[in-house]
């Protein structure tokens, strides 16, 4: 089971390590336009198989990705000063639109796995470049609010007192400012969150909500101030998601893949419920939100579908 990395920052290279930590795969490839600090990554993490699992890990170019069943993508340029956003999508735009071909080149029977923020877009525009190549979109996956979800989870769990495996609730919609959490559906062994906190007599009033909410929300914003960039929960996440798919695991996980529609909005990509397995999703599922989390939902979406509306634009102007 062969995976690729296209992009050996912090992202790539960490999801690379947690796959060697959990026995995710056989073989890794790291590729990058920094050919050394893909070298450099490879054996770096290498020298941890003796005291993990037993993987193959080395650098590589776009012909090594032959045979993967899962290409991750953490490529990308960072804002630079001055810079818009809608200059900084183009910029990646135009990146992706030389990685995509020379991935789906040697590798055509992958699944693209989405790493580079803004993750909504990106893998709208990913999908649509794979589509060239005859590859439908349900093999080009986004890490949407997989980590979101997670970060919901945790401090969910840590409020109550329950190991957060056993917490369900989802975090749909953008990954990032417009994200909703979905207070409606979090359930702690299957009893409602709300009735599971009054028999335990736990407080869980609106202050709690909304501390809760914004440490989810606002959770890389703290992390960049504090150590420039977060990659150990996406690299986690992303580790994660290629285990479901090589394994066929059918697992529910909220990542982002292009939809007709979500609540209203056409054509749009942000994350739902879908269900992953060997081929990619398998199945997308809307859950019963409240009315509240639907319009936040519609809100989100909408913004998604205008950004990719303004990038278009400005590549018909540039």
């Amino acid at each position: 089971m062969k995976i690729g990395i296209v992009g050996s920052g912090f992202v790539g290279s960490t999801a690379a390590y947690a796959m060697v930590m959990n026995g995710v795969g056989r073989e890794i490839i790291l590729i990058d336009q920094d050919h050394l600090r893909a070298e450099s990554e490879a054996d770096d993490i290498f020298h941890a198989v003796p005291f993990a699992h037993p993987l193959e890990i080395r650098s590589g170019d776009y012909p090594d990705l032959a045979g993967c069943r899962i290409v991750i993508i953490a490529a990308g340029s960072n804002q630079k000063e001055g810079e818009t956003r809608l200059q900084l999508l183009g910029r990646n735009a135009a990146i992706f639109r030389q990685i995509i071909p020379q991935i789906l080149t040697h590798a055509p029977q992958t699944l693209l796995l989405v790493a580079t923020n803004p993750v909504d877009v990106m893998t709208h525009l990913t999908a649509r470049f794979a589509a060239e190549f005859g590859v439908p979109s349900h093999r080009v996956i986004g890490s949407g609010t997989t980590l979101d979800t997670a970060r919901f989870r945790a401090l969910l769990g840590r409020h109550v007192g329950v190991d957060s495996r056993h917490v369900h609730g989802y975090v749909l919609g953008e990954h990032g400012d417009s994200e909703v959490l979905t207070w409606s559906l979090a359930t702690i062994a299957g009893i409602p969150l709300d009735e599971f906190c009054e028999t335990r007599d736990l407080k869980m009033d609106d202050q709690v909500r909304h501390d809760i909410d914004h440490a989810v929300r606002n959770a890389a914003y703290h992390i960049i101030s504090g150590k420039k960039a977060t990659y150990y929960g996406i690299g986690s996440a992303l580790a994660r998601i290629v285990d479901v798919i090589l394994h066929d695991q059918r697992a529910i996980m909220t990542v982002c893949t292009p939809r007709a529609d979500i609540v209203g909005v056409k054509n749009v990509t942000v994350a739902l419920p879908h269900l992953l397995g060997g081929d990619g999703v398998i199945e997308t599922f809307e859950p019963p939100l409240s009315q509240g989390e639907l319009e936040k939902l519609h809100q989100s979406a909408s913004l998604i579908r205008r950004i990719i509306d303004d990038l278009d634009q400005e590549g018909k102007h540039s």
